[in-house]
């Protein structure tokens, strides 16, 4: 797998942590609301949606052209390590 689609499962990954980070919180909020149990399915799909979303993101900004846009403001990431472990 290359180190650009590994980020963008991360990033994915990531995002879906963040969500899960979040779901007891709306799992006590959608409990009390007949109105927002009834939307819930939707939620759960609009989480998923955001995760795969990201990753899509994430993968696009790995592209080179992508990378030297970002470097051009100082946002891009430099590989130093072409093993992808972190010194």
């Amino acid at each position: 797998m290359t180190p650009k689609n590994r980020r963008a499962i991360r990033t994915a990954l990531q995002t879906l942590a963040a969500v899960a980070a979040v779901l007891p919180a709306l799992a006590a909020v959608v409990a009390d609301s007949d109105a927002l149990a009834a939307a819930a399915p939707w939620a759960v799909a609009a989480a998923v949606t955001a995760a795969g979303a990201a990753g899509v993101v994430a993968r696009i900004m790995a592209a080179p052209a992508f990378e030297r846009l970002l470097d051009r403001f100082g946002l891009g990431l430099t590989d130093d390590d072409p093993g992808g472990r972190a010194q």
